[in-house]
C-alpha cells in the first residue's frame, strides 16, 4: 500500500507544481531573467501557457513511479534498520533511523530518476516561438516530446548522456530526502497530542508542506548545478564535472547562484507535499479501513 498511495500523491502533485517547475529550472539554467516574475512573463510572452507544461507527460507518469518507488522504498529501509538495531520493527524508529532511511531512499531514486530529470531540464529549456506552432517555414524544435527528447539523447551522446548530472542528483537526494523525511516525523509527533496514534488531516498538511520546503531548501544547490550539467550539451562541454561546473559557476556569478530559485522552489514545494503527503495518509488509511 505505500508504493500504490505514494504512486497516486506523486501524480497529482505534478499538476499542482509543474508550471513553477519550469519557470524555477529556467532561472537556474538562463542568466537572461531577472526574476520570478520577468521569467513568467517572457515565458508566456513567447510561449504562452503551453511553455509552462513542456515534457509534463513524461512528468506524471515517470513522477508517480518514482514518488511510488520512494515511499515504498523508504518503509522498507525503515522497517529493516528498525529489526537490525532492536530486534524488531514494532518500535518507534529514532531520529537516526529516520535520516539514513530518508538518505538511502534519496540515493536509489537517482537510478529511476536521472534519465527522465534530464529530459524534463531539456524539455523545459528548449524555446520555442507561439508562432512557430502555426508557422510552417520556421524549423521545428529540437525535441518534438519527452520520449523523442529521450531517444535524440541516447542517440547522440549514448547511455552516459541520460545520466549526465546523476552526481549531482545523488548529493542532491540524498541529504534533502534525509531532511524531508526528518522533517515530516519531527512536525508530527510535535502537534499530535499524546494518546493519539496517527497525526489529523491538518497537522499532515502543515508537516508535509514544510517537509517540502526543508528539503528543497537544502537540495537548491545540488538542483541548480544538476541543471545546469543537464542543458551543457550545444556545441562545445562548458562542464567537465560536478566540482568544475560549481567552480565555474561561482566564478561567474557568485555565490549567490547557488540559490538560484531558492524562494521559488519553497513557495512551489508547500502545497506539491501538502498534496503528495495528505494523499498519501488519506490512502493508508483508507486501505487499513478496508481491510479491517
Amino acid at each position: 500500500m505505500d508504493f500504490i498511495a505514494g504512486a497516486i500523491g506523486g501524480g497529482l502533485s505534478v499538476a499542482v507544481g509543474y508550471p513553477l517547475d519550469t519557470v524555477k529550472v529556467r532561472i537556474q539554467t538562463e542568466r537572461t531573467y531577472n526574476g520570478i516574475w520577468h521569467c513568467i512573463r517572457e515565458t508566456y510572452k513567447a510561449e504562452k501557457a503551453w511553455g509552462f507544461y513542456k515534457g509534463m507527460s513524461l512528468s506524471v507518469s515517470t513522477v508517480s513511479l518514482v514518488s511510488s518507488f520512494s515511499f515504498g522504498a523508504y518503509r522498507n529501509f525503515l522497517y529493516n534498520i528498525c529489526r537490525l538495531r532492536y530486534g524488531t520493527s514494532d518500535v518507534k524508529p529514532s531520529k537516526v533511523d529516520i535520516s539514513v532511511a530518508g538518505c538511502a531512499t534519496g540515493a536509489v531514486r537517482v537510478v529511476l530518476i536521472s534519465p527522465t530529470e534530464t529530459a524534463k531540464v531539456r524539455m523545459q529549456t528548449q524555446k520555442q516561438s507561439h508562432y512557430s506552432v502555426t508557422a510552417s517555414h520556421l524549423s521545428k524544435p529540437k525535441y518534438q516530446g519527452p520520449v523523442h527528447c529521450l531517444r535524440m539523447i541516447a542517440k547522440e551522446e549514448g547511455f552516459g548522456g541520460l545520466y549526465k548530472g546523476c552526481s549531482a542528483l545523488l548529493c542532491r537526494d540524498c541529504h534533502s530526502f534525509a531532511t524531508y523525511f526528518l522533517t515530516y516525523n519531527i512536525l508530527c509527533d510535535w502537534f499530535t497530542p499524546a494518546g493519539k496514534n496517527k497525526p489529523d488531516i491538518l497537522t499532515v498538511l502543515i508537516s508535509g508542506g514544510s517537509a517540502g520546503v526543508f528539503g528543497w531548501a537544502v537540495a537548491t544547490p545540488m538542483d541548480v548545478i544538476k541543471s545546469r550539467m543537464q542543458v551543457d550539451n550545444l556545441g562545445q562541454r562548458k562542464y567537465r564535472g560536478l566540482i568544475h561546473c560549481i567552480r565555474v559557476s561561482v566564478k561567474e556569478e557568485g555565490i549567490r547562484v547557488l540559490f538560484k530559485g531558492l524562494g521559488l522552489n519553497c513557495i512551489r514545494a508547500f502545497p506539491v507535499n501538502m498534496v503528495v503527503f495528505v494523499t498519501y495518509e488519506g490512502v493508508m488509511r483508507l486501505a487499513e479501513h478496508l481491510m479491517k
